[in-house]
């Protein structure tokens, strides 16, 4: 006996019971507790040269799904706020965001999704990049990476 959910949103978390009768022992139940993330987020640490080029993965550990088939966007932490740098729909291309200017156009979406910063500079360190993957409108995933820029 088992209990099937379709198109599970956050709404359907609770405690459910399943209640059966046998014979010749009586009703028998049992109870589970579901608990139904909205978010998921990851974090990673990543290592640069001054002057290099920056790449990180929009979800490092993701490589069997195809990410170009869900909304993402990639934000950078300025300041305690966080800023939009890119913003990618399925089958549409990249939309570079007010904040990357900010950074000196030195911001790009690469393969599979991943963000390029290129050149890398001493300001970058310390910085908080996240990639934001909405699988479904209550289920997003996410994963920040903190850089550290290193000089020679």
């Amino acid at each position: 006996w088992a209990l099937h959910l379709e198109n599970v949103t956050t709404s359907l978390s609770g405690q459910y019971k399943c209640t059966f009768a046998t014979y010749p022992y009586g009703t028998k139940a049992a109870k589970i507790q579901l608990t139904v993330k909205a978010e998921e987020e990851r974090h990673y640490l990543k290592k640069v040269w001054l002057k290099q080029t920056l790449e990180i993965p929009c979800l490092e550990d993701v490589t069997s799904e195809n990410l170009s088939t869900y909304p993402l966007k990639w934000l950078v932490d300025e300041n305690g706020r966080k800023e939009e740098l890119v913003t990618k729909e399925p089958s549409r291309p990249a939309v570079y965001r007010n904040s990357s200017m900010l950074h000196g156009q030195r911001v790009l979406l690469g393969l599979n999704n991943a963000l390029k910063v290129f050149p890398t500079k001493i300001t970058d360190d310390g910085r908080v990049f996240s990639c934001h993957v909405l699988y479904h409108p209550e289920r997003v995933q996410k994963s920040s990476t903190t850089v550290r820029v290193f000089g020679k």
